[in-house]
C-alpha cells in the first residue's frame, strides 16, 4: 500500500538517532523509528460518529491496568488481555476507503517504502520554565555603558497609556517545549520489515522513548529531497 493513494499513517516509538551510508558512500544522520503493528480496534463513519476514521493501538499494557470499559472494547476488536495496546490513535480516512480496513486487522511497516516523502508529528522534548534568551532567542542587555543589573531581561512590554496594557501573544518568559509539533518532507532513508525500523532522514519531535506518528507528506517537494553529504 502506498501513501501515494492514502494519507494514513503509523504509530511509531522514537528510539534515537545515528548515522548510516547509503551504497555511494553519501552519510546521512537518521532517526530510527520502533513501528510495532498497528491493530485496527474500531471504525467511525458519518452515520454514527459524524466523520469517517479508524482507531488503532499500539503497544502493549498488562492487563490489570486496564479498566473494564476499555477492556470490553478491545475485546470487541477480537484481542485477548495480553496484546491489549497502551496507546489508541485515530486517523481520519475516505468514507469509500473504510472496508479496506476490517477490524482486527493490522497495519504494518509495508504502509512504507525507502524514498518516499512523509510528514513525522510528535512531542517536542519539555524545557520547562525558561527566560526569554533561551525560549525567543532575545540579545539580551549590553554589558558595558551605564547598563546596571540588567543582564538577560526582557525589556519593556508595555505601550504607556495607549493602549495600556499588554499585547497578547507578547514574547514573554514561560514554559517551553512538550508542544505537538510536525517536520514536513522527511525522506524515508530505509524500512526493515523483520526488525520493525524505519530510517528517516534528519531529527522528528520528542525524546527518546516517545511516540511519533509518520504519515504521507501533504506538501511534497516539487523535486526528490537530496540529503547533503
Amino acid at each position: 500500500m502506498s501513501t501515494k493513494n492514502f494519507r494514513l499513517g503509523l504509530v511509531g516509538k522514537k528510539l534515537g538517532m545515528t548515522t548510516v551510508f547509503g551504497p555511494a558512500g553519501e552519510r546521512y544522520g537518521v532517526t530510527v523509528v520502533e513501528v510495532a503493528p498497528n491493530v485496527i480496534l474500531q471504525k467511525k463513519t458519518s452515520e454514527t460518529d459524524g466523520y469517517n476514521a479508524i482507531q488503532v493501538g499500539y503497544g502493549q499494557k498488562r492487563p490489570k491496568l486496564i479498566n473494564k470499559p476499555a477492556a470490553g472494547h478491545f475485546a470487541k476488536a477480537g484481542l485477548d488481555s495480553e496484546h491489549f495496546p497502551r496507546h489508541v490513535k485515530e486517523i481520519r480516512v475516505a468514507a469509500e476507503d473504510l472496508e479496506k480496513f476490517p477490524v482486527g486487522g493490522e497495519l504494518n511497516l509495508g504502509f512504507f517504502a525507502a524514498g518516499e516523502i512523509v510528514d513525522v508529528a510528535g512531542i517536542s522534548k519539555g524545557k520547562g520554565f525558561q527566560g526569554v534568551i533561551k525560549r525567543h532567542h532575545f540579545s539580551g542587555f549590553p554589558a558595558t555603558h551605564g547598563t546596571h543589573e540588567y543582564f538577560r531581561h526582557s525589556g519593556s512590554i508595555g505601550c504607556r497609556t495607549d493602549p495600556g496594557r499588554v499585547h497578547k501573544g507578547k514574547r514573554m518568559c514561560g514554559q517551553m517545549g512538550s508542544e505537538s509539533k510536525t517536520i514536513q518532507n522527511i525522506k524515508i532513508v530505509s524500512v526493515d520489515t523483520e526488525k520493525r525500523l524505519v530510517l528517516l532522514h534528519g531529527a522528528v519531535p520528542g525524546a527518546t522513548g516517545d511516540l511519533v506518528f509518520i504519515r504521507g507528506a501533504m506538501k511534497k517537494a516539487a523535486k526528490a529531497y537530496q540529503p547533503t553529504a
